[in-house]
């Protein structure tokens, strides 16, 4: 789960209070902690120069520094100068490192006090945590800058100085940290992307902090992983039969499209599902019998176009609407029609969802559906959103809105539901951000939702599977050469490791 900054003190606070456990221990557990993972990189032995605040996030670094010292480091200790003292935890750990080291403490008062930086130094900075609230000025933002400019290799504890925990602030100055240690829950801030060139490679940190806290937590967002989808996952029955597995329609394709509607059936009928129909012009009719004879074909009257084809659709028990389907107005005009007469669970994607951004019709997206945008569809159908942030508090007001589920997809795809519930995807790589990979989703996702599994579910399931296909096809291709088909051919693999989970 992600916890905000709040939650995140309340957990500080449930520890000192049940463990019990004092504060400033609770602190040298988190300077351990980085120490351990600077231990197991063999990075003990370089050069250390740390930078600190005066909050909590200092006093970390003043814990790390004297460990590291203890172990035989180099270490130079720099501190921003202000006029108050700065937190009890701060001053207890500096305290500490003057009943220790002798080592001269570096008072940073104005820019002519910062250190030169040599070329084997390796930059701690503890100067601002998750406790930051506002963008840094004066001082603090001229450090900011000289670091970015001049440090090697950065290692930030708890956040990137200058990335706020809970919010997305914009042409702010920030650590370009090359690698950030934050303890125990991922924060929001991780997730937008945004901030990435700040953060750099995230590693999660065990503290210690008590578990008893998340029984009585309630976060606003959660997080897609193995253990989830292992819960909602259903072991086949000996006695299956193909019917047990629902039969799903797909609505897909268009002239110069059809390779969206292959790709979209063949994911479908690898997620598991019984029977599949695919509905496609008669220009994709002889390319889905030949390509996948698995799958049944009914086609368009159109040549090149869906305009005409009224399925049945008390036959299905899910359909999937729009992967390369164009946009072209007696097709808009044709899907505003299905809207009105689809009574099951329906996926609504790709040119399905420009056809009603266009046409101005949000409205009349049946309630329940699971859309699936990636950014620029999703401001196409909801208005234009400045960043990142902006556009997952709309997604989340247009799924209680709508009644619907909002796949918002991305590195973290993000899911937002009626409810009000939000999670980001922890599956998934940069290699997937290539043609045809969205059409997959559809076609997993249509597939589960066939299967019976209702429609958060399904978008769980759909898109941690989708991502860990992802991560599985990349290691065996390369993120480079990675393509959609790929994401298809090592689907068994995410459901054999779900299973055995």
């Amino acid at each position: 789960m992600i916890l905000n900054a709040s939650q995140i003190r309340a957990w500080d606070a449930f520890t000192i209070e049940h463990e019990p456990i004092k504060s400033i221990d609770l602190m040298e557990r988190a300077a351990s902690a980085c120490f351990k993972w600077l231990e197991k990189r063999d990075l003990t032995s370089r050069y250390f120069q740390i930078f600190c605040g005066k909050g909590n996030n200092g006093g970390d670094g003043l814990a790390l520094g004297r460990i590291l010292l203890q172990a035989g480091a180099m270490v130079d200790l720099y501190i921003l100068s202000s006029e108050n003292r700065g937190t009890a935890g701060f001053q207890c750990n500096l305290l500490r490192w003057k009943d220790y080291s002798k080592r001269e403490i570096n008072w940073l008062k104005e820019s002519n006090d910062f250190p030169a930086l040599t070329s084997n130094s390796l930059v701690i900075d503890a100067l601002f945590g998750s406790g930051l609230s506002r963008p840094l000025d004066g001082i603090n933002a001229l450090l900011i800058h000289y670091l970015n400019e001049n440090a090697k290799e950065i290692i930030s504890i708890d956040l990137p100085s200058g990335i706020m925990c809970d919010t997305l602030e914009i042409g702010v100055p920030a650590i370009q940290a090359n690698y950030t240690l934050s303890f125990q829950s991922p924060k929001l801030g991780f997730y937008f992307p945004e901030n990435e060139k700040f953060i750099g490679e995230i590693h999660l940190l065990d503290i210690g902090l008590s578990p008893g806290f998340l029984h009585q937590v309630f976060p606003e967002i959660s997080l897609i992983n193995q253990g989830l989808v292992e819960k909602i996952y259903k072991p086949r029955q000996k006695f299956s039969h193909k019917g047990t597995f629902g039969h799903a329609l797909i609505l897909a394709g268009s002239y110069g499209k059809t390779g969206a509607a292959l790709l979209a059936a063949k994911a479908c009928m690898h997620s598991g599902v019984g029977l599949l129909t695919m509905g496609v012009p008669q220009c994709a009719y002889l390319v889905l019998q030949v390509g996948l004879p698995e799958a049944m074909v009914t086609s368009d009257e159109k040549k090149n176009k869906l305009a005409t084809i009224m399925p049945n659709y008390s036959t299905y028990q899910a359909v999937g609407i729009g992967p390369g389907i164009g946009t072209e107005k007696s097709t808009r005009q044709w899907l505003l029609h299905q809207l009105l007469v689809i009574q099951c669970p329906l996926v609504l994607d790709a040119d399905a969802l420009n056809a009603i951004a266009y046409e101005e019709k949000w409205q009349s997206i049946p309630k329940n559906s699971i859309l699936t945008p990636h950014p620029k569809e999703f401001d196409r159908l909801f208005g234009l959103c400045q960043n990142s942030q902006e556009r997952m508090l709309k997604a989340i007001q247009k799924a209680k809105e709508l009644s619907c589920i909002v796949v918002l997809k991305g590195h973290h795809t993000l899911i937002a539901t009626a409810e009000g519930e939000v999670w980001f995807n922890t599956t998934g790589n940069a290699g997937m951000a290539t043609g045809g990979s969205g059409d997959v989703l559809t076609g997993i996702i249509t597939g589960l939702l066939a299967q019976g599994y209702v429609p958060k579910e399904a978008a769980l399931m759909g898109v941690w599977l989708h991502g860990q296909t992802g991560d599985i096809a990349s290691k065996r291709h390369g993120q480079e050469a990675l393509v959609a088909s790929h994401i298809i051919e090592f689907l068994g693999d995410a459901f054999l490791l779900m299973a055995k989970g």
